[in-house]
């Protein structure tokens, strides 16, 4: 059966053709209908076992590591009273691992808005785009205490975003590859692909009052509709995902892609996949004719567009978002030069930490301890070479379109470095890119072996990196 189909034999032709059901009825009838469908079933229990025992896990680990060892010695770095702190003893131990460092500019939006007519004194807050706030701040409206109206909607993004994966992995391994999975593979490949996203090293972000599970949901959303041939939600999504973050915009890739090239279920190419009559390859002439339905692309950079313009008309400069970046020390080296400096901070820290001093400094070092920005630099090369091979694994497994998204989505951080730590944020860029994680479930479904101490590994990993986090130690 279709996954995108219910089979209705059997059925009683009274059950679908009878008298329209009232509003109290539907909900029911919807729920029967959708759990007919064995593949959304599966996609639905497997998203949310993933989804509870990661979360506990967040929690576990940060609020265990403050209890047995404080909330660390910056616990007023940027944490304004009544924003993410002053809740009582129990609030603040539970808003651990959901509110720090970025959280509190979302927090301060949400509550006091942008204000762009301040001009340099708030300009640094329109780095961080509105959706996130607005819809924290929407949950707020209705009494919800701020941090717990952005760990709702985070939590909530997250669901929708696992679930999505899940249905993407499955229909591309099973239709959309060149060699397809059998059903247990491809199965087994969702399972892990949902299981890794919720257990990355850095996914307790998806949790926190950030705008990483929003953004997530909102690219797999787009990324599912365009392969269905959806291209008002299409449009629809990419506007809400450049509204969420710059890296919003890049979503433009992969949907004039698969709008072009595909794979779409939709509807059959319109070219042969060998050769054309002009006999120029169809990987280089589009397979698919531009209709009308194409107009809904032109939605896609209306969300950062509408921001730009509301800073412009509040009194503030629409660019402002293109240039608040400064702040952080972030200055264009050139395309994906990131990579070379950061190479070569790595190299410098390896020679600080083996030098064993901290007298001479091999480099520049953002805080207080040579050993830490060096152990840092060290990290985030680690996190880019691990990036690298999933890349060429993601161009080599899933159509082309999902490894121009990562790619072109990377070249914001690695054409813009941070002068003292180049790849500074690098792990929380890769978490939200999800066709990484997909090849990855795709890879460890053909080595079985690997899969728990993999998972363990990952699982380690996020539980040691939140209760940093929680601790007001910088992560990322």
């Amino acid at each position: 059966m279709n996954s995108e189909t219910v089979d209705t034999a059997g059925t009683p032709p009274a059950a679908l053709v009878g008298s329209t059901p009232s509003r109290w009825t539907r909900p029911t009838r919807l729920f029967e209908l959708y759990a007919q469908d064995p593949a959304r079933m599966t996609a639905v229990r497997e998203s949310w076992r993933a989804l509870w025992s990661s979360r506990l896990l967040v929690w576990a680990a940060a609020v265990g590591t403050i209890v047995a060892f404080g909330f660390g010695p910056t616990r007023k770095a940027f944490n304004p009273p009544g924003v993410t702190r002053g809740f009582g003893w129990l609030g603040d131990l539970l808003a651990a691992p959901a509110a720090r460092w970025d959280a509190a500019w979302y927090l301060v939006i949400a509550h006091y808005g942008y204000r762009p007519d301040l001009g340099f004194y708030t300009s640094s807050r329109t780095a961080f785009f509105p959706l996130y706030p607005l819809g924290l701040r929407a949950i707020a409206w209705f009494g919800t205490p701020a941090v717990l109206a952005g760990v709702l909607l985070s939590i909530t993004a997250l669901a929708l975003a696992l679930y999505g994966i899940h249905r993407l992995t499955t229909l591309e391994l099973a239709r959309g590859m060149g060699r397809p999975l059998s059903g247990e593979r491809a199965g087994e490949a969702a399972r892990l692909a949902v299981m890794f996203t919720a257990f990355a090293p850095m996914a307790f972000f998806f949790s926190a009052v950030y705008s990483e599970s929003l953004y997530l949901a909102l690219s797999v959303g787009l990324f599912w509709s365009a392969r269905q041939g959806r291209w008002m939600w299409v449009g629809v999504l990419g506007a809400l995902a450049g509204a969420t973050r710059s890296a919003g915009l890049v979503l433009a890739v992969p949907a004039v892609m698969i709008y072009l090239y595909g794979p779409r279920e939709d509807r059959p190419p319109d070219l042969p996949a060998e050769r054309s009559r002009l006999r120029v390859p169809v990987r280089v002439r589009p397979r698919y004719r531009v209709r009308r339905e194409a107009l809904w692309l032109a939605l896609l950079p209306v969300g950062a567009i509408l921001y730009g313009t509301y800073l412009g008309l509040a009194g503030g400069d629409a660019l402002t978002p293109l240039r608040a970046q400064d702040v952080w020390g972030r200055h264009f080296a050139g395309p994906y030069v990131g990579v070379w400096d950061g190479a070569k901070a790595a190299f410098e820290g390896a020679r600080q930490l083996l030098s064993f001093q901290s007298y001479h400094l091999y480099f520049p070092i953002t805080g207080h301890s040579p050993s830490v920005s060096a152990g840092h630099n060290l990290m985030l090369f680690a996190f880019l070479l691990a990036a690298i091979a999933a890349i060429v694994g993601v161009l080599r497994t899933l159509p082309f379109a999902y490894g121009a998204y990562v790619i072109t989505a990377l070249a914001l951080p690695l054409s813009d470095p941070v002068s003292s730590q180049p790849l500074m944020s690098l792990p929380r860029f890769l978490v939200v890119l999800f066709p990484l994680t997909i090849w990855l479930g795709v890879w460890l479904s053909g080595h079985p072996r690997l899969q728990r101490p993999a998972l363990v590994f990952s699982a380690a990993l996020m539980a040691l990196f939140v209760a940093q986090f929680a601790t007001w130690h910088w992560v990322a």
